[in-house]
């Protein structure tokens, strides 16, 4: 098949290119963001492959549809840039990479843990400026604290699984409780409880309308004072203005992000040498006790590698005329 591949950098080239070796099939790669100003490029291809800040909105699958394009190909787990309804109406079929590595985000996100809490990206700055001094970087241990985990599919499991290690008391949150979290230990309990007892809470469920701004003024007034709170699944499921209150009051000790809820203005570009636009962002930039990477909680060679060759064989399993693709449907927007 003809493929236009959207926001691609030479990391997702490489190993796109080493999956098709075998698949051959005609790969296009745009550095752009498929956008309503950029869907003209999808003319005279079969298919056309995404990431999470492509917009594929009714205005851009209208015009994939009006190309002939029947196959929608994402790189990644999530599909809420997607409008799978106009997909649904338009017969184009939609897949993705259901699990890459929930090891890779699991492991960033404790990264983010230990940093926060021990000042590490503080402490580096200081020591290359020859700052010896131990004030403004004490920490807490880890151990015996109360990890609130909101989510526990794949990466909340395996997160789980590490501050289990830790040895901390683990509570979670999840429609669908998880039987390898219960062995763990993890107790479920309502959200409002997991808010209340939780020094550490991180996020690892899907951006759905009901999770939208999970993360607001009222569930934040719940927490401890000082808490730590972690995202690294969707930036939408955090109201960033009533963090940044709550930052102020003191009532969020630590904030660690890797996802941002207008994010696709900023990440995966490199603007060092642009003024930062968006007033909300550069607000976040200057507390010390935030810590923010652009996106990269996904980047391993090995989930690289496992969305490449899934990509891949989603497209291969389409083109065949198979059904073992991983395929969205509307019914998994409505249930989330």
């Amino acid at each position: 098949m003809r493929v236009a591949v959207f926001s691609t950098k030479g990391y997702d080239r490489e190993f796109l290119d080493a999956a098709n070796e075998q698949a051959s099939h005609e790969l296009l790669y745009f550095e752009t963001r498929l956008t309503s100003e950029t869907c003209s490029l999808v003319q005279g291809v079969d298919a056309v492959c995404v990431f999470v800040n492509d917009s594929v909105d009714k205005v851009v699958l209208q015009a994939m549809a009006e190309a002939g394009v029947k196959l929608l190909v994402l790189r990644s787990a999530g599909f809420n840039h997607v409008d799978l309804k106009a997909a649904s109406d338009l017969k184009i079929t939609v897949v993705r990479v259901p699990a890459y590595s929930p090891h890779a985000v699991a492991e960033h996100t404790l990264a983010l843990i230990l940093a926060l809490n021990r000042h590490i990206h503080r402490a580096y700055n200081r020591v290359r400026e020859r700052n010896f001094a131990l004030d403004g970087l004490l920490g807490f241990d880890v151990f015996g604290k109360t990890v609130g985990v909101v989510g526990t599919g794949k990466i909340g499991t395996v997160f789980s699984r590490l501050m289990s290690g830790f040895g901390c008391e683990l509570l979670g949150y999840d429609p669908r409780p998880n039987d390898e979290c219960k062995a763990l230990g993890v107790q479920y309990v309502q959200l409002d409880e997991l808010h209340e007892r939780s020094h550490i809470i991180s996020l690892h469920c899907p951006l759905t309308p009901q999770t939208r701004h999970l993360i607001n003024r009222e569930s934040l007034a719940r927490m401890r004072q000082g808490v730590m709170l972690i995202n690294t699944s969707r930036g939408a499921i955090v109201d960033t203005r009533a963090v940044i209150v709550a930052l102020k009051s003191g009532r969020i000790g630590s904030l660690g992000l890797d996802v941002y809820e207008e994010e696709a203005d900023l990440f995966f570009e490199d603007l060092s040498d642009e003024v930062i636009q968006d007033d909300v962002f550069a607000r976040l930039l200057t507390f010390p006790n935030v810590l923010i990477t652009g996106h990269q909680g996904f980047f391993t060679r090995e989930a690289l590698r496992n969305i490449a060759e899934t990509t891949l064989t989603n497209v291969t399993a389409f083109a065949e005329g198979r059904k073992d693709y991983h395929e969205v449907t509307l019914n998994m927007a409505k249930v989330g």
